[in-house]
């Protein structure tokens, strides 16, 4: 948005090293640029006390190579963060000195409590309302925190990440199986969890949530807030019986992870033996969105991650963003009218709606359904689960096709289940009336209502707007009515 300094946060982790550079501070925070390289740092670590020569040189480039990136982009504040490997490295000092010279900038060297504390702000940044544990499995260390709402437990670090664990291991899973089992009783974090949800952060457990996407065709490749399904056998079972033409397959997948899955396995499967969660959620967000939320005022972290988005949708994409509040108004006089019994997550689900109702409007008219069904479903949204996700997704694409329209979309209803679904199309019934009376333009739905008087849905178009009682105006209010089993007129003049 206008106003904004990018900001770019670079993390040498203990397999990768990566830059991402924000559009600015927010509240949903939007990337302008991520690339990242596989270095290895933390290969062999747990044997040699060293990070090897050749993966030292492979990062010390790529920070050289970040610092003209950013100077491209003309980013002033450029934050740059180390983990595991650089933390139990002998030659950790020189290695951060040397990249202190590489990238321009001062290198911060995290406690694996500081670590695990900014992975836990992520997820608070980016889920709605988490309770449970989060668990941030990198290559040289996993950080295990308690979150509650927006606060934040004491953090612990264990050396469970891939490349330490397998190095510790010998490449042996069994034993790997057997040292993640004694780490992992002493986290008190998991003694906490059962009935609770756990939310894994980081790259290894993402391509084991990519991996399963495949496996039982899910119709939401997006990874934030993907709830796996938590199968007998476990994750291991899942990665053995996945041939390695398989594997290649799933291009988001990348070869230099794959050796590490069978690891990332076995520490996910001892955490659900263990703590017995409710659930496993995957969090897209962690360290390096946790300093962003770190940086923003009390009353900016209060705000609702995922209207905060939508807002700035509207705002963007919109023809007069405005309206998209007036929806919100308009709508809820209505819910109120009828009575029609809404919970406070689906109230917000709507309010997310009205804002993202006109943002797909530039697509041709043949296409905007379709259009904006993609795009709403796949939008880099926060604050949302995958339900949700497609309760936004549908409310916008049966605006465009009408509240029958269920057979391109039908994916998305099995997600969204029976509730939000319906939902969905009463939204979208609203919608579709409020937009032929407004073209999109702002001020004339406070003039408007649409209320529940006397049994019936009554339209009210005061003078000015009486000859907006077209036919396809009747047929819209009617289609609303027959999805309330309730009579729907307009009175004008």
């Amino acid at each position: 948005m206008a106003g904004r300094e990018p900001i770019a946060i670079i993390d040498i982790g203990s397999n990768s090293v990566r830059l991402v550079i924000y559009e600015g501070p927010a509240r949903a925070p939007t990337p302008l640029y991520n690339e990242k390289l596989f270095c290895g740092l933390g290969r062999d670590i747990a044997s040699t006390g060293r990070l090897s020569e050749e993966a030292v040189e492979r990062a010390l480039a790529a920070l050289a190579r970040f610092r003209v990136l950013c100077d491209t982009v003309q980013v002033r504040r450029v934050r740059v963060l180390a983990t595991a490997a650089a933390r139990m490295a002998e030659n950790g000092p020189a290695f951060l000195a040397a990249a202190q010279a590489a990238c321009g900038c001062p290198v911060e060297l995290l406690t694996g409590e500081r670590e695990a504390f900014l992975s836990a702000a992520g997820v608070i940044s980016g889920l709605h309302e988490p309770d449970g544990v989060v668990g941030d499995l990198g290559g040289g260390s996993l950080e295990i925190v308690d979150v509650r709402g927006d606060r934040a437990g004491a953090g612990l670090t264990l050396p469970l990440g891939g490349l330490v664990l397998r190095d510790m291991a010998g490449n042996s899973p069994k034993s790997a199986a057997k040292i993640a089992r004694i780490e992992l009783a002493r986290a008190p974090q998991l003694q906490e969890l059962a009935g609770r949800t756990f939310y894994a952060v980081g790259g290894t457990w993402r391509a084991l949530a990519r991996m399963q996407m495949v496996d039982r065709e899910y119709p939401l490749h997006v990874m934030h807030g993907y709830q796996f399904e938590l199968k007998r056998g476990g994750f291991q079972r899942m990665v053995e019986r996945t041939s390695p033409a398989a594997l290649k397959a799933i291009a988001s997948v990348s070869e230099a992870r794959r050796p590490l899955l069978i690891y990332g396995a076995i520490v996910l499967d001892e955490i659900v033996r263990l703590g017995q969660p409710s659930g496993v959620t995957t969090s897209a967000l962690g360290v390096r969105e946790g300093l962003l939320f770190e940086e923003l005022s009390d009353a900016e972290r209060r705000e609702d991650p995922l209207l905060s988005a939508a807002a700035e949708l509207n705002q963007l994409r919109a023809r007069a963003p405005q309206h998209g509040e007036e929806l919100r108004t308009w709508t809820d006089n209505f819910i109120a009218s009828f009575g029609v019994p809404e919970t406070a997550s689906e109230r917000r689900l709507r309010h997310a709606a009205c804002l993202l109702s006109d943002t797909g409007w530039r697509a041709h008219p043949d296409y905007r359904g379709a259009q904006s069904l993609a795009m709403i479903a796949h939008a880099a949204l926060q604050g949302v689960d995958h339900p949700g996700r497609a309760y936004l997704a549908l409310a916008v694409y049966f605006r465009h096709e009408g509240v029958a329209a269920d057979t391109a979309s039908t994916p998305l209803l099995g997600l969204a289940g029976q509730r939000l679904a319906e939902l969905a199309k009463l939204a979208a019934a609203l919608f579709r009336i409020a937009y032929p009376i407004t073209v999109a333009m702002a001020g004339v739905l406070p003039r408007a209502p649409l209320l529940c008087q006397d049994g019936a849905i009554v339209l009210e178009l005061p003078g000015e707007l009486a000859p907006l009682a077209s036919e396809r105006l009747l047929n819209r209010m009617r289609a609303l009515g027959k999805l309330l089993s309730c009579e729907a007129v307009v009175r004008a003049g």
